[in-house]
């Protein structure tokens, strides 16, 4: 969500509209005003604690955050055009804000509620407060931006939100950051072993939503089945604080590397912790392929950035996943938490040269499809639709 609020954001400031971003102060000594493009600044409002804290706390400062983003606005004498919300705790404070100055708001959930239960365990379920408050955005905003089909009819099964409200515009990728670099010298940025050494790669949360425990368990399964790999194959995943000692680890980190370790596969994986965004491409390109795990995504950008480094990707069969992803096109789908047909996968892959490269080219060429540029022109002809056919002139996006 950051990183489409962010790219979405400095497309527009390139095509001439001005973008105000708001977002919690969650440290003191951050600036207030940030300028991280043309006509694009991110504003901090400090509102509860300086500090990162539990997602559903948010909601009881809600009406602190509202009041001073007015605050900013009435001080600096802005009118918006339009309110660009993305998540649900946002979508909330842009229905108050629109009722304080009448300016329609667009939304964008990234994740539904809903959709997370369906395959939560014990206390990672969703609350009763965002089910609630996911429902009555659906009701009550202008538009509600969808990343694709299946997400507009997830929409619609678990919330019966109005079809008529809802249109998709699929996440978009910075191709002139994301493109392909020559394997070879890739992986000797990085420091990996040349061919014949077979590189997976994994980007995302480390959060049991997304699947990582089943690559593991795919992991031990390859170098079991082909015992010629140990030592010739690696998986690095890039996420969560590489600065963290073991007692600072959250309990997914810390169920992970158990497994790890009761896998016997701690030679093979290595943990990258985050990784600077410039540093991606580097990574997507060294890999002979980026595994998505996932047991579900709205979208799947992490895919998409990867197909734009002409990288195969093998993802579950779930969500987003099925419309970025063609099956045997552009990449390979398996079932989720299935962690032989993933072990297959995988292997099939990296048996197979000719399919390696055809897959890499052709996810290459679907990736232009998805440029920012295409991305923010339909999403201003949106902004322009729903205030009327005006010149859009400055929406503010709520992160």
């Amino acid at each position: 969500m950051n990183v489409y609020v962010r790219e979405l954001a400095r497309e527009l400031g390139r095509q001439g509209v001005a973008v105000d971003i708001f977002t919690r102060c969650q440290d003191r000594e951050s600036p207030v005003v940030v300028n991280i493009a043309p006509n694009v600044r991110v504003l901090t409002v400090r509102v509860g604690p300086a500090a990162p804290y539990d997602k559903n706390w948010v909601l009881d400062y809600l009406p602190e955050f509202v009041h001073r983003i007015r605050c900013v606005a009435d001080g600096e004498d802005i009118h918006y055009d339009i309110i660009h919300s993305h998540y649900w705790l946002s979508g909330l404070a842009a229905l108050e804000l629109r009722q304080a100055w009448g300016t329609p708001v667009i939304h964008m959930f990234h994740t539904l509620a809903a959709m997370k239960n369906t395959i939560a365990r014990g206390d990672e379920a969703e609350t009763a407060d965002r089910l609630a408050g996911e429902r009555m955005l659906l009701q009550e905003v202008d538009r509600v931006v969808a990343a694709t089909p299946l997400d507009r009819a997830q929409m619609i099964q678990h919330y019966a939100a109005e079809i008529e409200r809802i249109v998709v515009i699929p996440c978009g990728v910075d191709l002139n950051h994301f493109h392909p670099i020559e394997q070879d010298r890739a992986r000797e940025e990085l420091g990996v072993p040349p061919h014949p050494h077979k590189m997976l790669l994994f980007v995302g949360r480390i959060e049991p939503l997304k699947g990582i425990d089943t690559l593991l368990r795919a992991m031990a399964l390859l170098v079991e089945q082909r015992p010629a790999w140990w030592g010739d194959i690696c998986l690095a995943i890039i996420g969560g604080d590489r600065r963290e000692t073991p007692d600072q680890w959250s309990a997914e980190m810390k169920r992970l590397r158990r497994l790890q370790g009761e896998l016997g596969i701690g030679e093979l994986v290595t943990f990258q912790g985050s990784q600077d965004q410039r540093k991606l491409p580097v990574f997507y390109s060294a890999s002979d392929a980026v595994i998505v795990p996932s047991h579900y995504e709205s979208f799947g950008m992490v895919a998409l950035e990867a197909m734009a480094c002409g990288t195969p990707v093998i993802a579950s069969n779930v969500g987003g996943l099925r419309y970025t992803i063609r099956d045997g096109e552009t990449g390979l789908l398996v079932p989720r938490e299935d962690p032989q047909a993933l072990a297959e996968k995988i292997a099939l892959l990296l048996d197979d040269e000719a399919l390696r490269l055809k897959l890499g080219q052709q996810s290459t060429q679907t990736a232009q499809r998805y440029s920012w540029s295409t991305i923010a022109h339909e999403i201003r002809e949106l902004y322009t639709e729903v205030i009327c056919g005006e010149p859009c002139r400055q929406p503010a996006l709520v992160g």
